[in-house]
C-alpha cells in the first residue's frame, strides 16, 4: 500500500523537465530490473519452495502466458493511470482510477478465490465507492472553469481503473497456490512478478510508442528525446518503477495467506496514501473553494472505513 501510493511521487518530481511517456520508459526498466534482483535473491535463497532458475525451468507455457497477459493488461491500465496524474494530479487520478480498480479488482479476485468475510468485503467497496464519487466532485470543482480539462482528466482516470481491476487475477492463476509446497508446473511468487514485468516491457513497446505519437496534451516526442534526459531524469523513473515492483511482489506473497481479493483490495490502499501526498505535499487543491477542503477529508475518511473493513474481512 506504501509503495504503490507513493512511486508516482517520482514522476510528479521529473514532470517539470520531463514529459511523462519519455518518464514511463525508465519506470518499465525499474520494475523489470527489481524483479530480476527479487528473483536471484529472495526467490533464490532459502530453504522453502523452488529456486528461480528451477522454477522458470519447470513452468508450463500456459502459466508464464497467464503471468505475462497479466503484465500487458496491467501495462494498458497504468500508462493511463500516468497519463490522468499528468492532467488531473495524485490527488484525482489514484481516488477515481485505483479506487475503480479496488472496487472491480476485490470482486473479480473474490470470484476467482473467495477468502475473508462477504459483508465486511463488500461493505468496505462500498465505503469507497462513494468515496470515489466525492473525489470525482471535488475535482469538478476545482476545474469548474475548464470543463474540458476535468473532464479529460476524469475519463482517463475511470479507463484506467477499469483496465487495472483485472490484471492481478491473471497473475495470481500462474502461481501455485500454497507458498511453501510447490506444485508442478506452477510459478512461484518471484518467478511470475517476473514473467509480468516481461509483460509490461514488451506492450510498452506499443502503448508507449502510441502514446509518445499521439499524446494526450503536448507535441509528439520521439526516441531521440529519451536519450536527451540527464541522469537525474533516468534514475528517478528507474526509482518509481522499483518502489512499484516491491510493493507488487509483498502483495502477491501476501495472497498466499490473506487471499487475492484481500491482498489486492488492500494493496489499492495506495488511494489513501496518494491523496494524501496530493493533497498535503503537493497542494494540488490549494486554489479549489473552500468547501472542497470538507469534502476531500470525507472522501479520505470513507476510504480508511473502507480499508479498515477489508482488513477485518480477512481477520
Amino acid at each position: 500500500m506504501l509503495c504503490w501510493g507513493s512511486w508516482a511521487n517520482t514522476q510528479k518530481l521529473a514532470a517539470n523537465t520531463w514529459r511523462f511517456e519519455l518518464f514511463y520508459w525508465d519506470y518499465v526498466f525499474g520494475i523489470l530490473l527489481f524483479s530480476i534482483l527479487l528473483a536471484f535473491t529472495l526467490g533464490s535463497i532459502g530453504t522453502g519452495g523452488r529456486g528461480f532458475v528451477e522454477d522458470v525451468q519447470q513452468a508450463d507455457s500456459s502459466n508464464i502466458r497467464s503471468a505475462i497477459l497479466g503484465g500487458i493488461i496491467f501495462n494498458a491500465a497504468n500508462i493511463l493511470l500516468v497519463a490522468a496524474i499528468s492532467i488531473a494530479g495524485m490527488a484525482v487520478a489514484f481516488p477515481v482510477g485505483i479506487g475503480l480498480a479496488l472496487v472491480i479488482g476485490v470482486v473479480v479476485n473474490y470470484i476467482y478465490k473467495p477468502v475473508g468475510n462477504q459483508l465486511s468485503l463488500f461493505g468496505g467497496v462500498a465505503f469507497i465507492v462513494v468515496a470515489i464519487l466525492l473525489n470525482a466532485y471535488a475535482y469538478r470543482k476545482k476545474m469548474s472553469g475548464n470543463t474540458r480539462t476535468s473532464t479529460k482528466g476524469l475519463v482517463i482516470s475511470i479507463v484506467a481503473g477499469i483496465l487495472m481491476g483485472f490484471f492481478y487475477k491473471y497473475v495470481a492463476a500462474a502461481m501455485f497456490p500454497d507458498f511453501s509446497v510447490p506444485d508442478q508446473g506452477k510459478l512461484s511468487p518471484y518467478s511470475a512478478v517476473f514473467f509480468f514485468a516481461i509483460g509490461i516491457l514488451l506492450s510498452n513497446f506499443l502503448f508507449n510508442y502510441i502514446l509518445m505519437r499521439k499524446p494526450f496534451e503536448g507535441n509528439p516526442v520521439s526516441f531521440s528525446d529519451y536519450f536527451k534526459g540527464g541522469f537525474r531524469n533516468h534514475i528517478t523513473g528507474i526509482l518509481g518503477g522499483a518502489i512499484w515492483c516491491l510493493g507488487m511482489s509483498f502483495s502477491i506473497i501476501a495472497s498466499g495467506k490473506a487471499g487475492p481479493a484481500i491482498s489486492y483490495g488492500l494493496g489499492q490502499g495506495a488511494t489513501v496514501v496518494a491523496a494524501i501526498w496530493g493533497i498535503f505535499i503537493w497542494k494540488e487543491f490549494q486554489s479549489a473553494p473552500r468547501r472542497t477542503g470538507l469534502v476531500l477529508n470525507v472522501m479520505l475518511l470513507l476510504y480508511i472505513a473502507g480499508i479498515a473493513l477489508l482488513v477485518y474481512a480477512g481477520s
